[in-house]
């Protein structure tokens, strides 16, 4: 099988690419509709912001294909501006629609925590994955993973989604919970780069190559 990363025009899709091919997978790249539509799976990656990104996916007439990808069972993985677009909205530079394959919206990390920390944001660096009290690993990319591997974050907003069971991950920031990973099914999003996070990011997209091959 083949897993297409879907290029609009934003994220880093050569590292992702070299790193889904180095767990073992065969990629391609494409910003094609009719590629996208039959693809057998597919990574949405990206950087920058929420707006720029949907607007992106809209101008290459790409989120009809995403949306019916998903909602036929097929494997999708949203990587950092990737998976805040699996969101409902945005409210970041203002209110924007998502894919809504998550419900959810994407909100700002506060300046100062629940506890009155001042704290630097944009996160930036490595943290710990908490798993979410009752959401199993098992079965989904963070299979193996152990609590507090560590992986890399570049970040001022987070997914908060409504409903607690599709929080797969969390990591802690001056004392609060803030969205590492999420999963809906076979939607799953990923606020961290695996491709930037050593050999436990190479873990999970090899995680997310064999659940593609099974499905």
């Amino acid at each position: 099988m083949t897993i297409t990363i879907i290029d609009y025009g934003s994220g880093n899709l050569l590292s992702v690419s070299r790193a889904l091919e180095y767990c073992g997978a065969s990629c391609q790249t494409s910003g094609d509709p009719a590629v996208i539509a039959a693809s057998e799976a597919l990574v949405l990656p990206g950087v920058g912001a929420f707006r720029d990104g949907m607007e992106g996916l809209a101008r290459y007439g790409l989120i009809d294909p995403i949306l019916a990808h998903a909602r036929a069972g097929r494997p999708l993985l949203g990587i950092c501006l990737g998976m805040q677009m699996l969101a409902s909205s945005s409210e970041e530079f203002g209110l924007h629609q998502g894919l809504g394959l998550i419900p959810g919206k994407v909100r700002e990390i506060s300046k100062r925590s629940a506890s009155g920390v001042s704290r630097k944001i944009p996160f930036i660096g490595w943290a710990g994955l908490d798993r979410e009290p009752g959401m199993p690993w098992e079965d989904s990319a963070l299979q193996s993973i152990e609590e507090d591997e560590a992986v890399y974050l570049v970040h001022s907003y987070h997914f908060v989604p409504d409903e607690a069971s599709d929080l797969l991950a969390t990591y802690r920031f001056h004392g609060d919970n803030i969205t590492a990973a999420v999963r809906r099914g076979n939607v799953t999003g990923l606020q961290f780069h695996p491709e930037k996070s050593s050999q436990v990011g190479l873990r999970i997209l090899r995680n997310f190559v064999i659940y593609s091959q099974q499905v």
